[in-house]
This record gives structure tokens, C-alpha cells and sequence, in this order.
């Protein structure tokens, strides 16, 4: 029994000992003994029988709760419909609006001078394919001239060594010739050697350049995908509180989270170092400066995601060069040295430099500075030495370092750089923020943030921020003076061939020289003769070779420009095309205009009738789902009542039980009296209350078995008499349904 029944059992009992009925009733036991076992057994009944109505109903309120929920997406999908077919509606009445005869004929005179231009693209396309077929003719007849006249320098070279070995011989009497000779193929030999000495050495350089390149691609998207730096919940939380109250207590809050400088060691251990990062680059490069501004916002926009934030920073070679231009003016100009020597003795941010320059360009800046190539830790790279990993590491250690270790003075200002979205450290206009890097002659990192807009193109020529994309630039202008650098290495090679052929004919000649004798005089001569023939030959050739390969060059250049030609042609006919095909549907929209708007009538009708059946089916399901609502309340009440009669029928045989032979007769009569009438009851008792005026000194105590006054063969009487006061107050039981 749960308390609420309790309660109300209890208030029976108390109404009954207040009438003041006694002993009034002396029904024998038995006779009571088979009307409570019967009474049990109905209410019993009655409670399972009422509890199956109460399933039965919520089933039925579930089904019909189910079917309005459907109703309803259908009235909503059927009044979207509408929604869709009304603006289609629309538009085809503007469109018959439209579909005058003037309109219809000019749309069609449009569509005939577009097919004009489409013509007329069409033929400019196939005209610059005959250009582009003839240009790649012309270059492959140069490219055979040229390969011919290779050939025939390869021949001409052969020819001067054939005749100075015929010299051998021959130059038996010029001694003096001879040794001439010799010293000037010695002098040209060591020329030639030099320049192929100092063309090696490019190609060395250039060779090592890609290596390096090479390594910096392998090394750079490993480097930018394990240097990243992650902030803790906490710190996030700690920051977040700062920013939106920097009151003392949460800024010695955030300290405390951050750890300070001991954190930020820790997070400069992680750099992931590498090797192939050693080379020597120029910070100033365009391609370092783009790898590097890449590599730092990537940092950034890493922890800006982590702290919430959905705007991202971005990277451009125009923010690059104003940030290198800025820090030249500002600062090496003007021998403005941010962090002294000590990094405590230094003038601090330019300030009335960043006013200037932020007028010049009309935009918003804020400059973030760290240590950059100084660190009191691992000691001072020079500008002149410097290196890729050095530059790396240094930005990743000054963003880590304003995260973690910006107290004191500067009020966590870095990290609010770095954190807000739309303003900076108070001042508007940052919605749209690029980041250039540059390093001042002093080795200190300058961070220029700029608001770009359209005015000022900071965000033009904008960076992709894959890093390995930069990488790969660097990579590719690499190769592309290893390239050059190769094909010089093979135009000395071939000249100091030729000189050292030349050394060798000399010495063999001078040679030959001392060991002939006055009849080898006619040989010299001839000798002499063959040789000076062979060397106007091979310059010959050597003129006509170059000439070749300038007019093999030419071809390959005005064979490119008629490809670009013929691509943008290509270009031009597609754009017209497409215009044609605009063209085209207008006037098949304006010409059709009768039966598209039919069309969008019928279907705003036929949607418009949709939603009406819609609307009434959904009515209809909530009518049913208001009746069963109704009956799942009624089964309740009603189950509620059949529990409340078996509890009292239950209490009343307990009472029973305990009584006297006498009292149960007595109540036993009563009880029979009364099953047929339980109201008649409820009234017999307000009389019999009346009536015993001697009972009131038992009101308000609970009636005890076998006292003299009989009370609990009264009560029993009592209970079973206000059954209909019970079931009557459960009737005002506050409904709740289940669903």
C-alpha cells in the first residue's frame, strides 16, 4: 500500500471514530466471514480487470499520439511543397510577364549574335591550332639543324686533332714556333681549366642546394606535423577567465596553470630536430620567408582551434614583404633595438613606427616580438649563418613562450594576440588577420599581424598553408639552377677538352721538333697548313652551332607563346559557349512561357490541395488522439478506485477477524443489510453518530480489539459503508498520462 492510500485509509478511520458509533451492531462472525471472502475475491477482479483497461487505453493513445506525429510531417512537408510551388508560380508568371513579342525577338537576336561570336571563337581556336602545328614544325626542324650542326662540330674538333698530330711530324725546325705554341695551349688550358674548375664548383653548389632542398621537403611536413603545441583544459579555462576578467586573482590563476618558464622549456625540448635542416638559408629569401610564415600560422591556428575559435589566420607574400619592409624601416634604419643585449635593456616595440606605417597602409597592425635568433639558452645564431632548423625552432619557441611565460609586465598581452577573434588587445578591426614574419639585424623575431581588406591586398598572393608546399617551391628553384649550372659545366668541359688536345699537340710537336731534321721543313710547312685549314673549320662549326641552338631556343619559345595562344583561344570559345547556352534557355523560357506557367499553376494547385488533405487528415488524427487521451484517464481512474476498494475490503476482514461472536453477528447482519446499498450506509451512520452522544470521549483515538464499546465491529461496519467515500474521493485524483 503507497503512502497516498495510507493517508486517505487513515482519514476513513478517523471520520468513523468521530460519528461516535459503538456497539450498535452484533452480526455473528460467520455470516461476515463469506461476505468479505467474496468482496476480496471481486475487488481482486475488478483491480486486474481495470489494470488490463489501463494497458489497453495507453495502447490506444500511444497508436493515435503515432499517427499525429505523422500527420503533422506530412501538413509540414505538404506546406514546404507549397512554400516551393507559390515561388515557382512565381517565377513563371514573371516569366509570361516577360514573353512579349519585343522581348522574344530580341532574346532571339541575342542568341543569333552570340552564335556569331561562337563562330567566330571556333574559327580563332582553329586558326591558332595551325599556328601552334607550324611553330611545332618550325622547332623540330631546329632541333634537328642544331643536333647537325653538333655533329659537325664533334667533326671539326676530330679534324684539329688529326692535324695537329700530322704537325707532330712536320714542325722539325721551328723551335721557337714550337715552344710558342706550347705556351699559349698551356696558357688557354689552364683558362679553360679554371672556368671548369669554377663551373664544378657551381654545379657542386647547385647540386648541394637541391640535396638540401630535397631534405628541407622530406624534413619540413614532419617538422610541421609533430611541432605542434597543445594547451590543457585547464590552461584553456585559466586563459579564458583572464581575458574576460584580467582581475589579479585570475591572472595568478593563469600563472599558476601555465608554469611559467620552467612549461615552456619543456615544449622547446619537443622541437623535433632534424639533420637535414642544417643548411644555410637567407631569412630574408622569399621562399624561407614563405616557409616560415606558413609554419607559424599553422602553429597558431592550432591553438586558436583548440581554444574554440572557427576563424583562422592567414599567411601571403604581400603581408611577408610589408613585414620585412616595416622591420628594415623601423628598426635596422633606425638602429632600434628591441631587446638591448640583455634582452632587458632593449627600446621595446617601435611604437610610433607602427602608427606610421599602420597610416601608410590604412589598416589595423599589432607586432608581437620574441627572442628569434637569441636565445639565452642555446646562445646567438648570426644572420650570416644561420639556418633553416634555426629559424624554425626559434618562431616555435617564441609562440610557445608567449602561451606560457608572458606574465609581469606584459599582462599576458601575447596570448591575447594570439586568442582574440576580431580585436587585439582592445582594438578593433582584426577580422580578417595575416601574419608576416622578418628578422631585424640583431637576430630578434618580429610577428606583424595586419587586418587585410581589399584596399590594402595584404591578403593577396596568399599562401597555401601546407608548409610542404613552400618546401617544394624552394625545392623546385633549386633544380632549376642545378639545371643551368650543368649545362655551363658541359660547355667548359668541351672547351677545356679542346685546349688540353691542343696542350698535347703542342708538346708532341715541340717534341717532334728536337729530334728532326732540315728535310722536314715541306712537312712542317704542310703540316702547318692543314692545321690552320682545320681551325677555320672548327670555328666555323662552333659559329654555326651557336647560331643553331639561339634558333632552336627561338622556336621552342615562339612554340610555347602559340600554345598560351591557342589555350586562352580555347578559353574565350568556352566562355562564349556558355553564353550562347544562357541565351539559348532565356529565349526557350520566354518562348515556352504559356505552358511552363501552366505547368507551375497545376503543381501550386495540386501542392495547394495536398496540404489541405494534409491538414485534415491531421485533424481528424487529433480528434482520435483527444478520445483516447480521454479513455487512457477514465481506465486510470477507474483502476485507481478498484486498488482503493480492495484495500479497504482487506482492512475491514482484518478487523473482522479480531472481533467478538457477538460483534460479528451483529456486523455480519449489517454488512449483508448493506451490500446492496453502500450509500444508504454512509447515511445510517451520520445518523447513529447523532444518536450516541455518550461515545464522544472515545473521538480521536483509534479503536483497540475487545474493549467494551465493541469499536471494531463498529469500524468494520464503517469501512465497508464509506467504500463509496473512498472511490469517490480517488475520482479527484490528478490524471497523468504516460506518454
Amino acid at each position: 500500500m503507497n503512502k497516498k492510500k495510507m493517508i486517505r485509509l487513515t482519514a476513513l478511520v478517523g471520520v468513523a471514530t468521530a460519528t461516535g458509533v459503538v456497539a450498535e451492531a452484533n452480526q455473528a462472525h460467520a455470516a461476515t466471514t463469506t461476505t468479505t471472502e467474496t468482496t476480496n475475491q471481486t475487488t481482486n477482479a475488478s483491480v486486474e480487470s481495470t489494470q488490463a483497461a489501463v494497458d489497453a487505453a495507453q495502447s490506444t493513445f500511444d497508436t493515435a499520439q503515432t499517427s499525429v506525429d505523422s500527420a503533422q510531417a506530412n501538413v509540414t512537408s505538404a506546406s514546404n511543397n507549397v512554400t516551393s510551388a507559390s515561388a515557382a508560380l512565381s517565377s513563371a508568371i514573371a516569366n509570361k510577364e516577360a514573353a512579349t513579342s519585343k522581348n522574344i525577338a530580341s532574346a532571339t537576336s541575342a542568341v543569333s549574335s552570340q552564335a556569331v561570336v561562337v563562330a567566330s571563337a571556333s574559327q580563332a581556336v582553329s586558326e591558332q591550332a595551325g599556328v601552334v602545328s607550324a611553330a611545332a614544325s618550325v622547332q623540330a626542324s631546329a632541333q634537328a639543324e642544331a643536333t647537325s650542326a653538333s655533329a659537325s662540330l664533334s667533326s671539326s674538333s676530330a679534324n684539329v686533332a688529326s692535324a695537329l698530330s700530322a704537325a707532330e711530324a712536320a714542325l722539325t725546325s721551328d723551335q721557337s714556333t714550337a715552344a710558342n705554341n706550347l705556351s699559349a695551349a698551356e696558357s688557354a688550358a689552364s683558362s679553360a681549366s679554371a672556368a671548369v674548375s669554377s663551373d664544378q664548383a657551381a654545379v657542386d653548389n647547385a647540386q648541394a642546394a637541391v640535396a638540401s632542398a630535397q631534405a628541407i621537403v622530406d624534413a619540413v611536413a614532419e617538422v610541421q606535423s609533430s611541432d605542434v603545441i597543445n594547451m590543457s583544459v585547464a590552461y584553456i579555462t585559466a586563459l579564458k577567465n583572464y581575458l574576460a576578467n584580467p582581475s589579479s586573482a585570475n591572472a595568478a590563476a593563469l600563472q599558476e596553470v601555465a608554469k611559467g618558464a620552467d612549461y615552456v622549456k619543456e615544449l622547446q625540448q619537443k622541437f623535433k630536430s632534424d639533420a637535414s635542416l642544417d643548411v644555410v638559408v637567407d631569412p630574408s629569401d622569399p621562399t624561407v620567408q614563405e616557409a616560415l610564415s606558413v609554419y607559424a600560422v599553422n602553429l597558431i591556428n592550432h591553438l586558436r582551434n583548440q581554444y574554440g575559435l572557427t576563424t583562422a589566420f592567414g599567411a601571403s607574400a604581400n603581408a611577408n614583404v610589408a613585414a620585412i619592409d616595416f622591420v628594415k624601416k623601423y628598426y635596422d634604419d633606425e638602429d632600434w633595438n628591441i631587446f638591448g643585449t640583455t634582452g632587458s635593456d632593449g627600446q621595446g616595440h617601435n611604437k610610433n613606427g607602427l602608427d606610421a606605417y599602420a597610416d601608410q597602409l590604412n589598416t589595423s597592425i599589432a607586432e608581437d616580438a620574441g627572442s628569434g635568433l637569441t636565445t639565452w639558452v642555446n646562445g646567438k645564431a648570426t644572420m650570416a649563418t644561420t639556418t633553416l632548423h634555426n629559424l624554425l625552432y626559434a618562431v616555435y619557441s617564441d609562440i610557445a613562450t608567449m602561451l606560457f611565460d608572458d606574465g609581469g609586465t606584459n599582462n599576458w598581452s601575447h596570448a591575447q594576440s594570439i586568442f582574440e577573434d576580431g580585436t587585439i588587445l582592445g582594438t578593433g578591426g582584426f577580422n580578417n588577420v595575416y601574419l608576416g614574419v622578418a628578422f631585424d639585424k640583431y637576430g630578434y623575431a618580429h610577428y606583424e599581424l595586419y587586418n587585410a581588406t581589399e584596399g590594402n591586398q595584404l591578403g593577396n598572393n596568399a599562401y597555401s598553408l601546407d608548409v610542404q608546399t613552400a618546401a617544394q617551391a624552394l625545392l623546385t628553384n633549386a633544380q632549376a639552377s642545378l639545371a643551368s649550372a650543368k649545362a655551363s659545366l658541359q660547355r667548359m668541359t668541351t672547351n677545356l677538352m679542346v685546349a688540353k688536345a691542343a696542350v698535347v699537340a703542342a708538346q708532341n710537336q715541340l717534341a717532334a721538333l728536337e729530334n728532326s731534321s732540315a728535310n722536314d721543313l715541306v712537312a712542317v710547312t704542310k703540316a702547318r697548313t692543314q692545321l690552320a685549314s682545320a681551325e677555320t673549320s672548327y670555328q666555323t662549326a662552333l659559329a654555326t652551332y651557336k647560331q643553331k641552338e639561339e634558333a632552336l631556343k627561338k622556336a621552342g619559345d615562339n612554340l610555347a607563346a602559340a600554345q598560351a595562344s591557342l589555350e586562352a583561344a580555347q578559353a574565350t570559345l568556352a566562355t562564349a559557349k556558355a553564353k550562347l547556352a544562357e541565351l539559348e534557355e532565356t529565349v526557350a523560357n520566354l518562348t515556352n512561357a504559356d505552358q511552363l506557367l501552366a505547368a507551375a499553376q497545376a503543381a501550386y494547385e495540386q501542392a495547394v490541395a495536398n496540404l489541405t488533405t494534409a491538414t485534415g487528415n491531421l485533424g481528424a488524427a487529433q480528434v482520435d488522439l483527444a478520445k483516447a487521451e480521454s479513455q487512457l484517464a477514465l481506465a486510470e481512474d477507474t483502476a485507481e478506485q478498484a486498488k482503493v476498494r480492495d484495500a479497504i475490503a482487506a482492512q475491514v476482514d482484518q478487523q473482522l477477524n479480531g472481533s467478538t461472536a457477538n460483534d460479528r453477528q451483529s456486523a455480519g447482519q449489517d454488512a449483508t443489510s448493506l451490500k446492496t446499498n453502500g450509500r444508504a450506509l454512509t447515511a445510517t451512520v451520520a445518523t447513529a453518530s447523532a444518536a450516541k452522544q455518550k461515545q464522544g470521549a472515545n473521538q480521536g483515538r483509534l479503536p483497540q480489539t475487545g474493549n467494551d464499546d465493541q469499536e471494531a465491529s463498529t469500524m468494520a461496519l464503517v469501512g465497508l459503508g464509506m467504500l463509496g467515500m473512498a472511490t469517490g474521493l480517488y475520482g479527484y485524483k490528478k490524471r497523468k498520462l504516460t506518454k
